[in-house]
């Protein structure tokens, strides 16, 4: 009985470390892994392409009393970034120079609605969510609207509004999404 737990043991040891050793390698190589909503689950390739509309990108947040908040509440997961908070991945749904409007039914982008835009009053807990002020607004020469197009729950621009382009780690373009 003792050699069965010692092999299991050592076979979980093993399993582990080669898990570890994989993990490790894929990230070297620029290999992601998604596991928010915001965009589709999956792995990700880091891409040398440009931060252009429709784009995944992955980003720094920026150090904002709404991403402490976040961060907080469990939105977002603390990680590498400055001020410890962890990696996001949103899609780029507005650049520079495009007219955004924000609205109690959603957000438009050059007059067009964002799908999923609808801002929530609460999250899953009844908390009330932060929102950007109804109204329109021009994004500048160095700012972002990141955003979901698949889940109407996401942390994204229409809580946290535009981010800098300067946040932005990479473009990531899906290998395998589920």
């Amino acid at each position: 009985m003792n050699s069965l737990w010692t092999r299991f043991a050592n076979w979980t040891a093993v399993l582990g470390a080669g898990s570890v050793a994989l993990g490790g390698i894929c990230y070297a190589i620029g290999i992601r892994v998604n596991t928010s909503r915001s965009i589709p689950l999956g792995l990700y390739q880091v891409s040398d392409g440009a931060v252009a509309r429709n784009a995944y990108v992955m980003f720094c947040p920026p150090q904002l009393g709404v991403f402490e908040e976040a961060r907080r509440r469990h939105y977002i997961q603390a990680g590498l970034c400055p001020g410890g908070y962890g990696y996001m991945m949103k899609k780029v749904m507005g650049l520079a120079s495009d007219v955004v409007e924000v609205a109690d039914d959603g957000v438009r982008v050059n007059g067009r609605l964002l799908r999923f835009s609808v801002p929530l009053n609460v999250d899953k807990a009844g908390r009330p969510l932060p929102r950007l002020r109804t109204g329109r607004f021009r994004l500048g020469d160095a700012e972002l609207l990141l955003m979901t197009d698949v889940n109407p729950a996401s942390f994204d621009g229409r809580y946290f509004g535009p981010v800098g382009r300067s946040q932005v780690v990479a473009v990531v373009a899906p290998l395998l999404t589920w």
